[in-house]
């Protein structure tokens, strides 16, 4: 690699939150002539279903409507190239479409997610699933070419440039992995977040109450309304959920 390509690769690694890193690896995509990308990670994936998309982690710089469209309605659950996803790992171009439209094995609510998107200008791309250990997780990027460039053209920069675009992606998703995330509605407060973590430290009620310097019935609401920023049940769900966010342990916020 060039030593600029190698600052590239440094500057995603020391990148702070999620918005400095996705703004960076955005611009980054961009000067390849990705200038759209559809990020969407979910640690709560069962054999029928990814799990709330409240839950998703989702990054993308395409309009809100198309990301409200496509995730928090659904359409994804008919969309190709995740299903491919979910199938596969590594990277895939957007050449399957058109060989499972000259084959016939396109559904009908396939086809019409193929037309909800070409009439947002996404029909020349690549897609990236990255590989977990865990059946419960899964996370991919679709990076979406600038309006103009066909598929063929597409490809053949991948031919060129396709190793150091797929290590820029991996690098991002396992950092992405380590940084503080919030759902929409999510939010935790710095006392929710600090009895929580006391929960997950192994104290007892009474135990938070004297560290904090409240009584056990306000650690309770504490706790209460994080069960309920989080949307769990129980306090041990809480614990797990916002660890998952990495919400917890973290000196700044």
């Amino acid at each position: 690699m060039t030593p600029q390509e190698n600052v590239a690769l440094l500057d995603l690694t020391h990148s702070n939150s999620i918005e400095e890193l996705w703004d960076l690896h955005c611009r980054r995509m961009a000067s390849f002539g990705f200038d759209r990308l559809l990020y969407g990670f979910t640690r709560f994936r069962t054999a029928t279903s990814l799990g709330d998309p409240d839950d998703f982690i989702v990054l993308s710089n395409i309009d809100s409507d198309y990301v409200q469209s496509f995730v928090h309605n659904g359409l994804y659950r008919s969309a190709p190239m995740v299903r491919w996803a979910l199938d596969n790992d590594g990277a895939a171009s957007w050449t399957v479409l058109r060989l499972m439209l000259e084959s016939g094995t396109v559904t009908d609510a396939e086809r019409r997610i193929l037309e909800f998107n070409t009439k947002h200008g996404i029909v020349a791309g690549f897609s990236i699933s990255f590989r977990s250990l865990s059946d419960r997780a899964k996370g991919a990027n679709a990076l979406i070419a600038e309006p103009g460039m066909s598929q063929a053209e597409v490809d053949a920069l991948w031919d060129q440039s396709g190793e150091l675009i797929q290590l820029m992606n991996n690098i991002v998703h396992l950092k992405i992995l380590t940084l503080p995330y919030t759902p929409p509605n999510q939010s935790l407060t710095k006392r929710q977040r600090e009895a929580l973590e006391w929960v997950g430290g192994g104290k007892t009620m009474q135990d938070i109450a004297t560290i904090m310097g409240l009584t056990p019935a306000t650690v309770e609401k504490h706790l209460r309304l994080a069960r309920e920023a989080l949307n769990v049940d129980t306090t041990a769900q809480a614990v797990l959920k916002a660890a998952l966010q990495n919400q917890m342990f973290i000196t700044d916020v």
